[in-house]
């Protein structure tokens, strides 16, 4: 075929290489990622279930760990069964409408995600600095504002980011090198110029992730000042700041170091640039629903209540029992 044969086809159809290496060392990686997978899906789902179904559990904080645990079972359903077929039986082929799809659900919840741990941090800040005004600020007209600008803000840049990836010709190969449709992993594999697909995504990490992170560290240090001034010493809530500032760091940091691994020359390999982006993705998930669900009180004694009912005889009594 000639080269200007080639630049003249675009490929509808692609292959996810996915991770690397002999059949049963992929067939043994999949056992983890299916751990994590059961463990996101079980722990999102039941956070959900006790949110929802206890009506003293609908104020404004128990409904965002609602929502973010929704957006947690969604991003993991987006690409992980996908990536576990491909890990236990080689299932790789996606088409480009199948991976624009995908793409954009992964850019949109995971910005969505952000978003809500900033909702999160305003409704701690109300709670905290201005106790007497928490019910004002945070009545559902109230809050609306800061609901639909950071929406419409994520919803544009993720819908401008797949709609230039979808305007492109995939010429070069139909082989994406990632184990899900990233963005830059499908864009490097275009004919032409990419530059203002690489602009626009990274315009997105920072008016989005960045912007986000900006201002809830903001409101977490106008927490603590609130608090060294007042003189309250509340440990739980120097506990839970930190412990959300540190998980929203460190989830910072791989995606900075997954997105800008595209951009800039570097000696990664492609196994060790999945695993970031593929922990980056799924890790909270996990951890979400017992950082922002399990530790919280209320729900912490839902939970024990339902494994009550599926094990009605406490150990200690079935122990003496045996005694």
């Amino acid at each position: 075929m000639s080269e200007y044969a080639a630049r003249n086809i675009s490929h509808t159809d692609f292959i996810l290489s996915g991770f690397s290496g002999p059949k049963e060392w992929k067939q043994l990686l999949f056992i983890p990622f299916f751990l994590l997978f059961v463990m996101s899906v079980t722990a999102n789902s039941m956070i959900i279930f006790i949110i929802l179904s206890h009506r003293a559990l609908h104020s404004p904080m128990y409904l965002l760990i609602c929502v973010m645990a929704f957006v947690d079972l969604v991003i993991a359903i987006s690409f992980v069964p996908n990536m576990l077929l491909n890990l236990l039986f080689n299932w790789n082929h996606i088409s480009l409408m199948g991976c624009l799809v995908q793409m954009f659900c992964i850019h949109f919840f995971t910005s969505v995600q952000t978003t809500v741990l900033l909702w999160m941090a305003l409704d701690r800040f109300y709670a905290i600095c201005t106790p007497l005004h928490y019910n004002e600020h945070m009545r559902f007209s109230a809050f609306l504002k800061f609901v639909i600008i950071p929406m419409l803000r994520n919803a544009v840049f993720i819908s401008a980011i797949v709609g230039l990836a979808r305007s492109l010709s995939y010429c070069q190969s139909n082989e994406i090198k990632h184990c899900f449709c990233e963005h830059m992993a499908l864009v490097t594999l275009a004919c032409g110029p990419m530059y203002v697909n690489s602009v626009v995504g990274l315009c997105g990490v920072f008016f989005i992730l960045a912007a986000d992170v900006l201002f809830i560290v903001v409101s977490y240090v106008r927490i603590f000042v609130s608090l060294f001034k007042s003189g309250r010493s509340s440990q739980k809530a120097f506990s839970t700041c930190i412990t959300h500032i540190i998980v929203m760091f460190v989830g910072l940091i791989m995606a900075l170091t997954s997105f800008l691994s595209y951009r800039i020359k570097n000696d990664m390999s492609s196994n060790s640039h999945m695993a970031i982006s593929t922990m980056y993705l799924l890790v909270p998930t996990c951890l979400n629903p017992i950082i922002y669900g399990i530790r919280t009180k209320e729900i912490r004694q839902q939970v024990i209540k339902i494994f009550e009912k599926l094990h009605p005889k406490p150990l200690a009594t079935v122990v003496s029992g045996k005694r």
